[in-house]
């Protein structure tokens, strides 16, 4: 879901002339700056902290993440549970989570920045010698075959079965912050934060040939669990933390933690999300 605060006229970009000076105080000197392991971050965290200074994390107002998509989802998940607010400026690739980066105006861009708030998906997987590992994703879950052999998995959702069989290279449940990452590539659909949707999309079925998915409600609680494991093993990726061999995953929906990314009013992630569905 988004929260949204108030934004100036439509298609205006604030700068520091123009936006409002009333809250840019509140983040003077309380603004945490923290850089991808990349030269061009790095250089642009010490312009920053030159302009602004720099207090550790656990003191801030706000983090500045300077990166790409993939260290705002490190920051993310180096601070879950605190719900520190999280800008970011891309100094990456895609960028698709962050906001253009400028070193001019920056507590006034803060003062003015709209929140969306994100809420991770808890993956509980059992593996073979029974140990069940934990993992919290912010994008998406994702089961792997891995080896050159298709895995076989069956579907269960709040407890009933939806299907008995999938034959495939894997299969994604994502948020929806994270409809537009892995999920997009392997042709899922892509849903408007708000939506209280998650998206289930194989990748690479072969039975059935013509499944494409599902969307499902954000509270159901997804299980997988795999066939025939010893010979078709699967591995199972929460983000980044994969665990190996798992024959069953639980999917769920956290929602006793918030995560709060900002942007400016112009570049919010409800609006990406809808315009990306008009890029051809």
């Amino acid at each position: 879901m988004s929260a949204t605060a108030a934004a100036p006229d439509a298609g205006a970009r604030p700068s520091a002339a123009d936006a409002p000076t009333v809250g840019a105080q509140a983040f003077a000197g309380r603004i945490a700056f923290l850089a991808a392991a990349t030269e061009v971050a790095g250089k642009a965290r010490e312009r920053l902290v030159a302009r602004y200074g720099d207090v550790p994390p656990e003191q801030a107002a706000v983090i500045v993440a300077l990166g790409g998509d993939g260290f705002m989802l490190e920051t993310q998940h180096r601070f879950l549970g605190r719900n520190i607010p999280v800008y970011g400026m891309n100094c990456g690739s895609v960028g698709f989570l962050m906001n253009d980066y400028r070193e001019e105006g920056l507590p006034e861009r803060l003062a003015v920045a709209q929140a969306a708030v994100l809420h991770p998906l808890r993956m509980i997987a059992t593996t073979a010698d029974g140990r069940a590992e934990e993992a919290l994703a912010i994008n998406e879950v994702s089961l792997l075959r891995e080896t050159r052999q298709a895995a076989k998995i069956r579907i269960l959702v709040d407890g009933k079965e939806r299907l008995p069989e999938l034959i495939c290279d894997g299969i994604i449940v994502a948020t929806p912050a994270g409809s537009t990452a892995y999920n997009l590539s392997a042709h899922g659909p892509i849903i408007p934060l708000g939506a209280e949707l998650l998206a289930m999309t194989p990748i690479s079925a072969f039975r059935p040939r013509r499944w494409r998915g599902a969307l499902l409600p954000n509270k159901a609680v997804v299980v997988f669990e795999i066939l025939e494991p010893d010979k078709r093993p699967v591995a199972a990726v929460a983000d980044y933390t994969e665990v190996r061999d798992v024959q069953r995953v639980e999917v769920r929906e956290d929602r006793s933690i918030s995560l709060t990314l900002l942007f400016d009013p112009d570049h919010h992630l409800s609006e990406r999300i809808i315009a990306e569905q008009f890029t051809v």
